[in-house]
């Protein structure tokens, strides 16, 4: 009761006042704390849709128009990206390599990319590993739209060589074991 005999009983009815409307102000700022926290979740969610954005360091943009974008990979011995995802295109490998994908739930996938060689990809997310010695540098054509801008006509992505259908078909489906992956992808 120090305060009501320094300061009076409306004093302490003003104290009481301002604790119950800081009470009751906590409740919207709990709400907006947590939106900007899902927001910013969001925000970086869409930016994993970006090679680019996600991992400038082992993606960088070389074109970009409204029909394609062309991204320069480049990964250094046993270095390892963040998920990310990239549009339906097409990966040609500039160097030979040893890689290890491993889509958003976890399921892995051993890729062999031979120098020269050209493969279609559908739109995926993935982490990336370079499990070799040496460094790893290809080109990414991604393919925007799917169809022709307009023309109502549906194109079909090319038909995958017999190595490009079983190491997807393998990645996609989970595999039980990478040695079984690995197999099917030398088949």
């Amino acid at each position: 009761m120090l305060i009501v005999d320094t300061f009076g009983p409306t004093a302490v009815a003003s104290v009481r006042l301002l604790a119950l409307t800081i009470e009751r102000a906590e409740v919207p700022v709990r709400k907006l704390f947590w939106t900007a926290v899902f927001v910013s979740f969001a925000f970086n969610l869409a930016l994993a849709q970006d090679a680019t954005k996600v991992e400038p360091k082992h993606y960088k943009l070389a074109f970009e128009n409204d029909k394609v974008q062309v991204v320069y990979i480049h990964y250094g011995p046993h270095e390892k990206s963040r998920l990310h995802a990239h549009p339906q295109g097409v990966v040609v490998n500039i160097t030979e390599a040893h890689l290890l994908f491993t889509d958003q739930n976890g399921k892995t996938q051993e890729v062999y990319a031979k120098e020269g060689e050209a493969r279609w990809f559908p739109p995926f997310r993935h982490t990336v590993e370079n499990l070799g010695e040496t460094a790893y540098s290809g080109v990414y054509i991604a393919v925007k739209g799917g169809a022709a801008a307009g023309s109502g006509i549906k194109h079909q992505p090319p038909p995958l060589d017999d190595q490009t259908a079983r190491i997807l078909a393998a990645y996609l489906l989970g595999a039980n074991s990478d040695q079984e992956a690995v197999a099917a992808s030398r088949q």
